[in-house]
């Protein structure tokens, strides 16, 4: 394993110490998972998840029966979220492209191989990196890591990644070798994000930190730090 991927694995279990398991992401179905990836965007989950709740409340947390909710009225319903005409522009397009690319059934879009999966996402208009990769991973189950802020911040601030690293480069960190399976890439982001949340927030609670020592832990994976 290379000297990089060694020190990640480290963080890992530090950090899956400290934390324990995440049970992400939280939703009954793909379709609401990928919903809720969608409404997340820009916005904490606590906003976004009272916005799924509504839609739940509706019926709405259907392929079809979201497609023939008129927009106006969608957009209402997900206030909450922020950014909600957008958010439900987005929303209309995803399910455009899951009922007419795969029959609206979330079971048929994951036979596809992911790699071909996220290029057809990231061609949806307002559908990024990180929301394609969250419905790749939390509601197809593909071994995809999700880079987000949290991510970001937590190894910037240890040096083994550039603050101005891209979103590929940090996440070709990660899966050099395809090694993860998609419930490590699960567990590996959710660990992150409660890290971020929790103890490496804007302004860090470095004293609380299980990766006080990453320094360490580096130099013993014999990762040099990033400039």
């Amino acid at each position: 394993m290379p000297a990089v991927q060694r020190g990640l694995a480290a963080i890992y279990r530090r950090l899956y110490r400290r934390f324990g398991p995440q049970h992400w992401w939280p939703g009954e179905t793909p379709f609401e998972v990928a919903v809720g990836a969608i409404l997340t965007q820009n916005t904490a989950w606590t906003n976004a998840h009272r916005a799924v709740q509504a839609l739940k409340r509706a019926g709405l947390l259907d392929p079809r029966a979201l497609d023939r909710m008129p927009r106006r009225r969608l957009a209402g319903l997900i206030r909450s979220s922020g950014y909600f005409n957008q958010k439900a522009d987005r929303l209309k397009g995803f399910v455009r492209y899951l009922r007419m690319r795969y029959g609206g059934r979330m079971g048929r879009m994951k036979q596809v191989p992911w790699r071909a999966l996220r290029q057809e996402l990231l061609g949806l208009k307002g559908i990024g990196p990180e929301t394609a990769d969250s419905i790749l991973l939390y509601a197809l189950g593909k071994p995809v890591f999700v880079v987000d802020a949290y991510t970001r911040r937590v190894l910037a601030r240890h040096s083994l990644i550039s603050w101005k690293a891209s979103y590929s480069e940090i996440q070709a960190l990660f899966m050099a070798g395809g090694r993860g399976t998609s419930r490590y890439w699960n567990e590996s982001h959710a660990l992150f994000v409660q890290a971020g949340k929790s103890v490496c927030r804007p302004r860090p609670r470095c004293h609380e930190c299980p990766l006080r020592d990453v320094g360490r832990l580096q130099l013993e994976a014999g990762v040099s730090p990033a400039k």
